[in-house]
């Protein structure tokens, strides 16, 4: 899976334009620019032209997998996950700048990042090749101990680390956008850092989901970090004044991209805006589920080699079943991975906080509240990832105060549980066991 970085510069130009002209501002008036950014995607450019050298590698690429599958059978997982918090997988950014640098005649000589960094680079007209610590911590290069690039995973994974970006903290000054009047860049974080942060979760153990193409999971840790035995990354949420805050993670790869499947796969929805209603339309599934490994399993599975699945049709299946099926496996992939982060921190969950494109689903967050047993809540604002990088940026400007935040986010529904423990026990059960059937399959060699 591969991405035109000049396409997504182009679009951000014509972004910023268009907020500007919707706000009777210029250029001059901007006060402070956040970005926030899909993370491991890896873009290589030349430094002098600024021009991508080959087509980015997106995070849902799995081009390494058996490379992956190598560096674990030699049994280097645990100290890579004892460095970087991550796991051995082709999400993750340095398998595949080792792959771009045995593939692609340029890449040696190329500046290398991810989203955030050529962003960065383009605004500054090529002054500054910068990453933040958030961002920097979700490539398998980065220690997140010591809060710098890591000499021995570099080695292991055959990249020089002269080629990364220098790490800067998420919030403060950064960089200036020459290309935007010369507007101070003073904040930059991932995506789902962003929306931890645009979701004011910034007390230890409050938690957010973000179901967007995919979902992920975060708790915030503070200064402490957690090493999971269940499947979580241990990720840096944000480096600010220096300092680092941590995160627990859930990656969760497909959730609503299931429902761009139905819609441009099989025709069976003509829009995302759709599915909320089509799957209220029916109280069940009628024992449908569908599993969406469309690229493998994140956490808490970890198997690049799983596949999508669809079990329990009947002749008396119809689409809203399948519909429904589709947004339920978003409510049971979360619940996995929020069991998974409570066994790790010992700690259960008083709330969760949601956004993204699917969570204006009642049916959805009602779901979700059922099956975990704890309110769902969903601001009024829930592009919070966006809100997040503004949040960032304002503060890095000395706009906003860290106490200004939890008045910035605003309640626009409270979902309470209404189900039985029993009635979403034995459904996450029946969940789990189609999991198992998504696992079972003998691939070729090299597949």
């Amino acid at each position: 899976m591969e991405h035109d970085a000049t396409e997504i510069w182009t679009a951000v130009q014509l972004s910023a334009k268009r907020a500007l002209d919707a706000a009777g501002a210029s250029p001059l008036d901007v006060r402070a620019v956040g970005i926030t950014n899909q993370r491991e995607t890896l873009v290589m450019w030349d430094r002098k032209t600024l021009e991508p050298v080959a087509p980015a590698i997106v995070w849902q690429d799995r081009r390494t997998a058996d490379e992956c599958a190598r560096l674990r059978e030699a049994g280097h997982e645990q100290r890579v996950r004892e460095i970087t918090g991550l796991v051995l997988d082709p999400y993750f950014t340095a398998t595949k700048l080792a792959w771009a640098l045995q593939h692609v005649e340029r890449a040696k000589d190329a500046a290398v990042g991810t989203v955030d960094s050529w962003l960065i680079a383009r605004l500054s007209a090529g002054a500054d090749h910068v990453t933040d610590a958030s961002n920097a911590s979700r490539t398998l290069l980065f220690d997140i101990g010591r809060g710098a690039w890591s000499e021995e995973m570099g080695t292991l994974f055959g990249v020089s680390l002269d080629t990364l970006p220098k790490v800067v903290d998420s919030s403060g000054e950064i960089s200036v956008a020459r290309e935007l009047g010369d507007a101070p860049i003073t904040g930059a974080a991932g995506d789902q850092q962003a929306a931890l942060f645009g979701q004011a979760c910034t007390q230890d153990g409050m938690a957010k989901n973000t179901y967007g193409t995919g979902s992920f999971v975060l708790m915030q840790t503070g200064a402490q970090q957690v090493s999971s035995s269940s499947g979580m990354l241990t990720t840096v949420a944000w480096r600010r004044g220096g300092r680092l805050s941590y995160a627990l993670e859930g990656a969760i790869f497909v959730t609503g991209a299931a429902l761009q499947w139905l819609r441009d796969g099989l025709g069976i929805i003509s829009s995302a805006a759709e599915a909320g209603p089509l799957a209220a339309s029916v109280p069940d599934t009628g024992g449908v589920f569908l599993v969406p490994a469309f690229v493998g399993l994140g956490a808490p599975h970890w198997d690049p080699y799983a596949r999508g699945t669809i079990v329990g049709l009947t002749r008396g299946t119809g689409r809203a079943h399948v519909v429904r099926a589709a947004v339920e496996a978003m409510a049971f992939q979360t619940r996995d991975v929020v069991e998974a982060m409570q066994r790790d921190t010992g700690r259960r969950l008083a709330e969760l906080r949601v956004d993204g494109g699917a969570a204006v689903m009642d049916v959805l967050c009602q779901l979700q509240a059922d099956l975990l047993g704890i309110p769902v809540r969903r601001p009024r604002q829930t592009e919070t990832t966006a809100l997040g990088a503004a949040f960032l940026a304002g503060l890095g400007a000395g706009i906003w105060s860290d106490a200004d935040l939890a008045h910035l986010w605003k309640l626009d529904r409270e979902f309470e549980p209404r189900m039985s423990r029993d009635e979403a026990d034995a459904m996450q059960s029946r969940w789990r066991k189609a999991v198992k059937r998504s696992q079972a399959w003998e691939l070729p060699d090299n597949q």
